[in-house]
């Protein structure tokens, strides 16, 4: 029997190593996932690092396994490989370099600094693409760029960047690295911090955690948009913006930076939105909001909606949507939503 059972394992192996040779390399491949693995950790750490510089907020190994969504062992791993790297370095524990403490503050090194910027580079430049050229969900953008950034060359990303006319903002107002790696200063503070009455403009919006940043979409609040902080307490933050007040809860407003008028001009006052346009009303169109995207955009303007542009307001559908405005001679029906996008001036309306 054991000549029989010694030649039925020969066999066996014989064909694993066939069946492996056949399917392309299959251990290889698991190793090469493995090894992408390991480089997705480590750049989505130095992201997070970058971040917490950025912001002038200390990092800490607690944030980092937050970051991550991995074990402490992890993260632990994971800090003293970018160690080894000479990416990092620890202060603020007598135990350093030793085992890792919560309360040891982490530092990017210049190399590390680097890297990290690359890395963010290639995740705020796929973002404005998906934004700019794909008819993708908003919502869907960081996600997608999370799974691309790993895989883009520093050649790919410069190229993409030009193709796009090198943006400075992602669609999210975070500013993008330029191909040197320089960054403007982060002037942004919460809007929890406005107080009641004061006026700014929306510099950044947080697009994690996912399910909130899609309320703020739903809501309408993007970047460049003014807004005016009415009142605010721990259940509920009134803002009034171009459409009129909305109410957002604390954890939805934190997600948003600001900047001050008195500090930092914002966006140019460009009008009323064309929804405040009542039918037999005339105006002059006077622009197209900038989160009105390249495809819907071109349409708008496909349609003769542009800057001077005389347009009147002609009927509303029986259920207030769409409206059907006459532009040039041709009555065209546009949603509430294009609607809102485009800015108008009935004073200009004479002189048209």
């Amino acid at each position: 029997m054991m000549p029989f059972l010694a030649l039925g394992i020969t066999t066996a192996l014989v064909l694993l190593a066939w069946w492996v040779i056949r399917r392309g390399g299959v251990l290889e491949k698991w190793g090469r996932l493995r090894l992408l693995s390991e480089r997705v950790l480590i750049e989505d750490a130095l992201k997070y690092l970058h971040v917490c510089e950025y912001e002038r907020r200390p990092a800490h190994r607690e944030g980092l396994i937050q970051a991550l969504e991995v074990s402490a062992r992890k993260a632990d791993g994971v800090i003293r490989e970018l160690e080894s790297r000479e990416f990092l370095r620890r202060s603020g524990s007598e135990d350093a370099p030793g085992p890792v403490t919560e309360t040891e503050v982490l530092h990017l090194t210049e190399e590390g600094r680097d890297h990290a910027i690359r890395v963010v580079r290639a995740h705020r430049v796929w973002e404005r693409y998906l934004a700019d050229e794909t008819g993708m969900v908003e919502a869907a953008w960081h996600r997608e760029a999370n799974r691309r950034e790993h895989s883009l060359t520093k050649e790919e990303v410069d190229a993409l960047a030009a193709g796009l006319g090198n943006p400075a903002y992602d669609p999210h107002g975070d500013p993008i690295p330029t191909a040197a790696g320089e960054l403007p200063p982060h002037n942004g503070r919460s809007l929890t911090t406005l107080t009641p009455g004061e006026w700014a403009v929306i510099a950044h919006i947080e697009d994690e955690p996912e399910p909130l940043y899609e309320q703020l979409v739903a809501a309408g609040i993007y970047p460049g948009m003014q807004i005016q902080l009415l009142a605010g307490s721990e259940k509920r933050v009134r803002i009034w913006a171009r459409d009129g007040e909305q109410v957002l809860s604390p954890a939805l407003a934190a997600l948003v930076s600001v900047v001050p008028l008195a500090e930092e001009a914002g966006e140019q006052d460009k009008g009323d939105p064309l929804t405040t346009l009542q039918p037999g009303q005339k105006a002059v169109v006077t622009a197209i909001s900038q989160t009105c995207r390249k495809h819907e955009r071109r349409r708008l303007m496909d349609l003769g909606i542009l800057p001077g542009t005389v347009i009147e307001a002609v009927m509303r559908s029986p259920g207030g949507d769409p409206i059907a405005y006459r532009i040039r001679g041709a009555l065209i029906a546009l949603r509430e939503e294009q609607s809102r996008s485009i800015y108008i001036s009935r004073e200009a309306v004479e002189a048209a």
